[in-house]
């Protein structure tokens, strides 16, 4: 049973967005080990079908289960939206997406049930967010809104540029006239903008960041399913990080966000799985 505790979380996103999730379990899971795949190869997810989506997102847990992980977090809002509940039922392990504990903290911390939700097309599209907000609470209203341009700009590194947040301020004009008092920052590459979106949108507005909470649900579900690792993380490499293309840039990336130095990124061919 010990080696299943000590086994690995499989983490895995279209590209760079979901290493906000791997920082958020390495921050509040510190005792957990972590195998990161990021579908560089095939980024963006959000302008492609569900069919496509879904095909993609067997292919990489096929390759995680491969290194033996005990639990599967999708740590992309578009195939949390559209791939989620069709592989949960082929999966024998424990498998969490971005979207439900997002949804279900900013439901619970509207006062005045306007939330705004801002993501992928596919994520916008898919309307996933505002059916598990008025599952919650039918009186909550729920204004999606889809910003494509957002990913790009992230995976370019331009975080405080002054072309991004003029960007930013245009999506969101339309979604502060909706006196929206929560916003879910509904893509796993949108946290690296929080600072923009916070001066954007002021202290009245909550800002609800999905990879914090996905860890936090992560906490819940390995201590409910008694898989939560008991050792302490001492070997040298306790996150490992594989990409489908561009492996050197994806570590560049990684380096520049997370708490952990990381030296390798191995390249696989994920369509073989």
């Amino acid at each position: 049973m010990n080696s299943i505790k000590n086994a690995p979380i499989g983490v895995f996103d279209s590209g760079v967005g979901g290493l906000t999730v791997a920082r958020e379990i390495m921050r509040n899971l510190p005792m957990e080990r972590i195998v990161y795949f990021g579908d560089t190869a095939r980024v963006p997810y959000g302008s492609k079908s569900k069919d496509t989506i879904i095909r993609y997102s067997r292919q990489i847990i096929r390759f995680l289960k491969t290194q033996d992980v005990k639990a599967i977090v999708i740590a992309c809002n578009t195939a949390s939206a559209l791939a989620l509940e069709e592989v949960k039922k082929e999966l024998d392990i424990p498998i969490i997406g971005v979207v439900k504990p997002g949804a279900k903290v900013a439901a619970e911390t509207t006062r005045n049930k306007r939330i705004g939700v801002i993501g992928t097309a596919a994520t916008a599209g898919s309307h996933l967010y505002r059916e598990l907000i008025c599952s919650i609470n039918p009186e909550i209203t729920v204004i999606e809104k889809a910003c494509s341009l957002l990913c790009p700009l992230v995976e370019e590194g331009w975080l405080k540029d002054e072309i991004t947040e003029s960007v930013i301020r245009r999506y969101l004009e339309d979604l502060m006239e909706e006196s929206i008092d929560t916003l879910i920052l509904g893509c796993t590459h949108y946290p690296l903008l929080r600072s923009t979106f916070s001066k954007i949108v002021g202290e009245h507005v909550n800002l609800v960041n999905p990879a914090y909470e996905t860890a936090q649900e992560l906490k819940r579900l390995l201590d409910r399913e008694h898989l939560a690792s008991e050792g302490t993380v001492e070997e040298e490499f306790p996150y490992r990080f594989y990409v489908s293309d561009a492996a050197e840039r994806f570590t560049d990336f990684a380096n520049s966000i997370l708490p952990y130095d990381v030296r390798i990124t191995k390249q696989i061919p994920i369509e073989e799985y």
